[in-house]
């Protein structure tokens, strides 16, 4: 009887699924301010925005509750944080602190985490990638700061 109960739970919650983070690029987007190199966009894509912008790529498992709950709660932290389709309404000491956050969070391997890169393998950046993007993320910083002088 337990057993029945708790399967019948399980199926009463995938009535109750999260709303999806499917928001269409709009011009606020940092791939439609910024002319960003093909390489960082790509590292971008794989290893930051379906937790830090408006458009996530859910994989198949966020259709099952409660993991769609927990996928969910990740994706609202991490934009939080960082939003890359804000990107365009942060003012320029904003952006650059982010950048600078950005090399170091992936420097000390902090991002991604752990456990979406266990689930995104493509996500897990290598030691070139992570410099790839540090460099970018310091000539862009770089190029906001003489900008805004």
């Amino acid at each position: 009887m337990f057993i029945v109960v708790i399967i019948v739970a399980f199926i009463a919650l995938q009535f109750f699924q999260p709303e999806k983070n499917n928001q269409a690029i709009d011009n606020n987007h940092i791939f439609s301010s910024t002319d960003i190199p093909a390489p960082i966009q790509e590292i971008l894509k794989s290893a930051c925005l379906d937790c830090h912008s408006n458009q996530t790529r859910y994989p198949w498992y966020d259709r099952i509750s409660p993991v769609s709950w927990y996928v969910t709660n990740h994706i609202e932290e991490g934009k939080e944080e960082l939003n890359f389709s804000e990107w365009k309404r942060l003012s320029a000491i904003d952006k650059i602190s982010l950048l600078n956050k950005i090399c170091e969070e992936t420097e000390e391997k902090k991002m991604p985490l752990k456990n979406y890169t266990a689930m995104h393998k493509s996500a897990k950046l290598t030691d070139k990638q992570i410099a790839e993007l540090c460099n970018w993320a310091e000539s862009y910083g770089m190029k906001i700061f003489k900008a805004n002088l």
